[in-house]
């Protein structure tokens, strides 16, 4: 871009959205976020947030706006098909916000836009074959082939959440069981934790968070860990274990060069999570594929 021109970036994530204006280098210089449910329509709480970082920034004139959201979608039509943990479906976002601000608007899956964005300016830059996987508030996932964005036949591939781990396992909010995302999103593992808090075994979640689940956050869990709630970080290795495993499948499947981790979750308890995603990868990718493997 020219100087003094500026673009919009916008995170959507099933707790928390985020937008943030770039200048023509990519500084950020305004950002603005909220809760993903707003009382007001989908579209205008979107609308509202972009405009709180355009104030922020200062900044009334912008090039273009780039959107990243969970669940499947078609990039090309720039709608939101499914998204299990908003509600929105065939939502045609793109559309609606090209409307509103009068400028490109384009859309695309938020693990494939956090994978790519890593691609182009973080430590795997230099790599032609790249997998993401971003456990969250869901599991998200993010492929790149010999140097290009994979999007799959229906422009939606990378639903590395929604892999069936346990065929009996518990109930996934895509509608079946045993999925990756229901297993070891942080959902999942606040579920649990809120059980153990419950029975008096995670007395500082308990004292903290009591059961409600919207509480039981990432930052929660890991200041949980650090009071010594052994119960809590029993359940976070196993889910971290669980994402390891779905990693080693990829791996097997796709042999890349580097895995980008990403997500709330591994963010806030980075060597913990690490730890258990590769003791699954060594036991279950295969010796030849996950040799010199960066994760």
């Amino acid at each position: 871009m020219a100087a003094d021109k500026h673009i919009v970036g916008m995170d959507i994530g099933g707790t928390k959205m985020m937008a943030v204006v770039f200048d023509e280098k990519f500084n950020p210089v305004g950002r603005y976020r909220k809760k993903s449910k707003g009382k007001s329509a989908p579209e205008e709480h979107v609308f509202n947030i972009i405009e709180g970082a355009l104030e922020d920034a200062g900044v009334d004139k912008i090039e273009g706006i780039g959107m990243g959201s969970p669940g499947p979608l078609d990039p090309d039509k720039g709608v939101v098909i499914d998204t299990p943990n908003l509600g929105w479906k065939n939502f045609p976002l793109a559309k609606l916000v090209r409307d509103r601000f009068g400028v490109p608007a384009v859309l695309d899956n938020d693990v494939n836009m956090g994978t790519y964005g890593e691609w182009c300016f973080g430590e795997v830059k230099n790599c032609k074959n790249v997998l993401g996987m971003f456990p969250g508030t869901g599991v998200g996932g993010g492929i790149i082939i010999d140097g290009k964005l994979y999007h799959g036949f229906t422009g939606s591939a990378g639903e590395v959440g929604h892999m069936t781990l346990e065929v009996d396992g518990p109930f996934c909010g895509c509608g079946k069981n045993g999925c990756l995302e229901g297993l070891a999103s942080r959902i999942a593992i606040a579920k649990e934790v809120a059980a153990l808090a419950a029975r008096g075994d995670a007395p500082h979640i308990l004292e903290n968070c009591g059961t409600d689940l919207s509480k039981i956050r990432s930052g929660a869990l890991s200041r949980a860990v650090e009071a010594g709630d052994k119960h809590v970080e029993a359940v976070i290795r196993r889910a971290a274990f669980y994402v390891g495993v779905g990693v080693a499948n990829l791996i097997n499947v796709l042999s890349p060069e580097a895995v980008v981790m990403g997500g709330g979750l591994v963010e806030a308890m980075e060597t913990l999570y690490l730890d258990e995603v590769k003791r699954a990868v060594k036991t279950h990718a295969m010796p030849f594929l996950r040799k010199d493997v960066r994760i």
